[in-house]
This record gives C-alpha cells, sequence and structure tokens, in this order.
C-alpha cells in the first residue's frame, strides 16, 4: 500500500496524464507531451504537491509560466522556472484562477437561448472577463447557417452542428446582463487581458485571434461582471433583473472547481429564482444526469437541471443535439 506522502504524488501524476490524454490531445500536441513528462517527473510533482489542492491543475500551472516567461513552456522551460523562480512562479498559481474566458462557448449555448421567450435578461456565473456574456455581440456560422450579431467588428463564432440542432435565423434579444465571478477580469486592464491570453493552449487554431477580436469588442461595450460568491451573492443579482424579461443563468466550466456539497447549495439556489437554467459542464457535474458522449472532454448542456439538451465541445467548436 501506498504510504501518506506516496498518495499525493500518485495522484498529481494520474491527473496530469488525464489532462493529456483526455483534454490536451488532438488540441494541443505541446500541451499533452508537457503534461505527460510533468507526470513522469518526480521534482515537478513534487512541486505541485507543494500547492494547494485547488491550485494543482495543468492549466493553471502551465499558464502560470507562460505568464512569467512571456511563451509557452516546454519541460525544460518549466523545470528551470520551478528551480530558480519557484516563489514567483507559486505567487502567480496562487493568486489566478483557470478564468478561461472563450468565447467560442457562445455558439453551444445560442440555440437554447434563441428557443426562449424574449427579450432576454442573462447572468453568467463564473464570468471572468465577460466575454461570454456577449452573446447577441458575435456573428455565428454553423456550417453554413449563419447569423449576424449587433457587433459587426465582433468575431465570427464558427460552430459544427451534429445532430438536429435547433438552428435560430437570428440572435436573441438581450436587454440586460451581468456576470458574477470571485475574481473578475477587467477587459480594459492590460494585466488581466494578458493572463487569458496565457490560458489558451498553444496550437490551437484561431484561439489567439478569436479572444483579441472578442476583447476589442467587449472593450467597446463592456459587460457588467460583479465580484461575488455564487453560493451567497446570486440571489441578490438576480434581483436587479428587469421585470418582463427571460432571466438565464448560465455557466461554462465552472462547478467542477466547487466542491459536491456547495454544488447542492447552488442547485438549490438557482432553482428558488425562478430563472431559466443552463448548465454547460463535464458529465456528472449535476447529480442525476447521466448521457454519455463518444467525443472526449464533452460538456453536457443541461437545463434546469432536469433535461439534457446536447453534448458539446469544451470550447465550442462543435454541438450535438439530443433528440
Amino acid at each position: 500500500m501506498a504510504t501518506t506522502a506516496e498518495e499525493p504524488a500518485a495522484q498529481v501524476a494520474a491527473e496530469y496524464r488525464a489532462f493529456a490524454r483526455q483534454e490536451a490531445r488532438g488540441r494541443s500536441a505541446a500541451y499533452e507531451s508537457l503534461a505527460e513528462s510533468v507526470a513522469a517527473d518526480a521534482a515537478l510533482v513534487s512541486y505541485v504537491c507543494s500547492l494547494p489542492e485547488a491550485k494543482r491543475q495543468p492549466n493553471l500551472l502551465f499558464a502560470a509560466a507562460r505568464y512569467l516567461l512571456g511563451a509557452a513552456p516546454g519541460l525544460p522551460e518549466l523545470r528551470d522556472l520551478v528551480s530558480r523562480s519557484r516563489a514567483e512562479l507559486t505567487e502567480v498559481m496562487l493568486s489566478h484562477r483557470t478564468q478561461t474566458n472563450e468565447p467560442a462557448r457562445c455558439a453551444t449555448l445560442l440555440p437554447a437561448l434563441a428557443q426562449l421567450p424574449g427579450p432576454l435578461a442573462l447572468i453568467e456565473v463564473g464570468a471572468s472577463a465577460g466575454l461570454t456574456l456577449l452573446v447577441d455581440t458575435y456573428s455565428y456560422d454553423y456550417a453554413g447557417h449563419r447569423l449576424a450579431g449587433r457587433d459587426p467588428l465582433a468575431p465570427t463564432l464558427r460552430c459544427e452542428p451534429r445532430g438536429p440542432v435547433p438552428l435560430p435565423e437570428a440572435v436573441p434579444e438581450v436587454v440586460w446582463r451581468a456576470g458574477l465571478d470571485l475574481n473578475p477580469l477587467d477587459v480594459n486592464d492590460a494585466a488581466d487581458v494578458r493572463w487569458l491570453t496565457c490560458l489558451v493552449w498553444p496550437g490551437e487554431g484561431d484561439r489567439q485571434e478569436r479572444l483579441a477580436a472578442a476583447v476589442a469588442s467587449a472593450r467597446r461595450d463592456p459587460p457588467a461582471v460583479h465580484r461575488g460568491d455564487l453560493l451567497t451573492d446570486l440571489p441578490a443579482l438576480a434581483a436587479q433583473a428587469p421585470a418582463g424579461a427571460t432571466l438565464v443563468v448560465y455557466h461554462t466550466s465552472v462547478l467542477t472547481y466547487v466542491a459536491p456539497g456547495d454544488r447542492g447549495r447552488f442547485f438549490t439556489a438557482v432553482g428558488d429564482l425562478g430563472a431559466v437554467w443552463l448548465s454547460n459542464e463535464g458529465p456528472g457535474v449535476v447529480p442525476g444526469i447521466g448521457s454519455a458522449a463518444p467525443e472526449q472532454s464533452a460538456h453536457l448542456l443541461i437545463r434546469d437541471g432536469r433535461t439534457p439538451l446536447a453534448h458539446a465541445d469544451s470550447h465550442g467548436t462543435w454541438l450535438r443535439w439530443l433528440g
């Protein structure tokens, strides 16, 4: 049996291998290779184990290294950083979060939002810089089915529809929007935007260009992102939504970082609001909902905690509707 000291190391190594094989594979060859190398490197695993458990994610380590180095790290650069600048790296990891704000995720939410009676009032939980609050701002291309957003300079989000996706003819009308985040990022703050760029994985096509265009669009009409906790501050924010609009609360890749017991408290809080709730998370995050996808790292889009709507790529490149 493994000793107590060995168990965290084995767990960290397994998590980095899982990241390599289930998340980075097919997306970022550089991060797939780096995650496998970290898992096999005792010194790097030991460093990761020295961090609080909530700060051990590969995404966070690689982004923090990139933030300090100015470029995506390889194994030698990461080893050198841990050896020579351990305190500085640790400070960045402790003070930052994996707040990936991929605007293309809007393409996986849009068909569900467009089915709701308008106008809409939107609250995004875990909103980061608010780029996925701008659902009506972007234009869309679903394999030739195109929709124009309200900002002609905003990026066009491309998403492959699979199955009977109910593609709308127009973006929905949004009359109010607000985000909630423990650590909101500001699109007008250079350091915050640099952190967002560091969270983009190397080798993922045009994600960097899309992020830059989305940030430029958000700067023209900044969304309101409030500092707050999803467990305690959501009801007060929801009370600010205008009467007569359909209130929608949604989130993507957020609840996986929330303890299971606290997820239950959040589910209850959302249910008490009388809002439409769209959860776009990994399988198993919402209990009692099982719908396995053939694709790795697929998210499950669920309405009101009960009805699975679709499988979705975690970065918004495809959407498979269920039905």
